[in-house]
């Protein structure tokens, strides 16, 4: 009896231990940083917050009523997918006021994708807190340019609470943007999986002046956070950042093939509940492309012959860890069904999707080359 005891105690201890070294080994954001500081960055300031869903502290309590509480909070800003996350890519988002907070919630995805002054007026200090995905074409950095670039016009200071990048500070692939494809699905000149967090995204955007004006700036860092995480070594829950990025793996999903999705064809499994997994269409036979893609040699990511109806092709599993150029990846799988389809991709896309697909890609040069014949490696 006393050694069932004994044992259960020792389970007992053991759990408690392990706890304890997971929640001092879990990452602390920007919000909880400055909750740390009680807020004292934003104390006796009007605050305006740019924000949706993903803004919450570590323990999941919104930072929207955070700052309603603890600080004054006079406005919202809200990216592309609205302030619950839930609005499909690309539709316009309408003001509303906020049902949570009472405050009014202005759109930075309809008429303006920039707070225009009278959005502005009275605010002290502009805050922007929303989960990234480590990738150029997802929209949240460019709505965070676009509100540093009107807090310098209007000389109003900004605050970044940095946030985890998903896909790791190590994973930078892909190509830079051309000056004439610069757009709000490329806003910047880096590559398209950039590796960065939003806070050294801004510091960056601020010191080589990509806006054009820059504006008084402060990031409130995480603490814990180191390059080589991924998003499950953070520790933290992940909330859907929008509807087709369900997971914290997903953006993985999203770098591999959001590229090839936006063209004609092809299908990424969107609708659905695997988005960006699947990739295939009409007249692929999925063993055949399966094969070709398992020959490639991609370390950490998996293949296995998928079907929907008339649409053929390969489903995806990617580990966190997988060291395959995955924006790479994308490319090969767009040539080879380019190739085996025997259809122009590019020419049965219409021009507004086309113009969409060298807007993300940032150039044309991926149609000029898989068009040409050029390997997959080489591109």
């Amino acid at each position: 009896m006393g050694r069932a005891r004994n044992k259960k105690w020792i389970v007992r201890l053991a759990a408690f231990w392990l706890c304890l070294a997971s929640a001092q080994a879990a990452v602390e954001l920007g919000i909880d940083v400055l909750a740390s500081h009680d807020y004292s960055l934003l104390k006796g300031k009007r605050v305006g917050l740019i924000t949706n869903q993903t803004g919450a502290n570590s323990a999941g309590s919104k930072t929207r009523l955070l700052l309603k509480k603890h600080c004054n909070l006079v406005a919202l800003y809200t990216p592309e997918h609205g302030l619950d996350g839930t609005e499909k890519a690309g539709r316009y988002v309408k003001s509303r006021r906020d049902p949570v907070t009472g405050v009014m919630a202005y759109s930075l995805y309809g008429p303006t994708r920039k707070p225009t002054p009278e959005m502005l007026r009275g605010i002290d200090v502009l805050v922007f807190d929303l989960q990234d995905i480590g990738c150029r074409s997802y929209t949240y950095i460019s709505t965070m340019g676009r509100c540093m670039e009107a807090a310098g016009e209007n000389k109003i200071p900004f605050v970044v609470l940095d946030r985890p990048n998903p896909v790791g500070g190590l994973r930078v692939e892909g190509p830079s943007v051309e000056p004439r494809w610069r757009s709000f699905v490329s806003e910047f000149p880096i590559p398209y999986v950039h590796g960065l967090t939003v806070g050294e995204l801004a510091r960056m955007v601020n010191g080589r002046h990509w806006t054009s004006v820059p504006c008084d700036l402060t990031v409130v860092q995480m603490r814990g956070w180191r390059r080589g995480m991924t998003w499950d070594d953070t520790g933290l829950r992940w909330i859907p950042s929008s509807p087709n990025i369900p997971r914290g793996t997903s953006p993985l999903y999203y770098i591999a093939t959001g590229l090839v999705g936006e063209l004609s064809g092809p299908e990424i499994g969107i609708p659905g509940p695997r988005p960006f997994q699947s990739i295939g269409a009409r007249g692929i036979d999925p063993a055949n492309f399966t094969r070709y893609l398992r020959g490639i040699g991609t370390p950490g990511v998996e293949f296995r012959p998928w079907r929907e109806g008339s649409i053929g092709g390969s489903s995806l599993t990617i580990s966190p860890e997988a060291r395959t150029n995955l924006t790479g990846l994308g490319i090969y799988m767009l040539a080879e069904l380019n190739r085996q389809t025997r259809a122009d991709l590019f020419r049965r896309t219409s021009a507004s999707k086309l113009d969409i697909f060298y807007k993300v890609c940032g150039g044309t040069f991926i149609r000029d080359q898989v068009r040409e014949g050029i390997p997959p490696r080489t591109i």
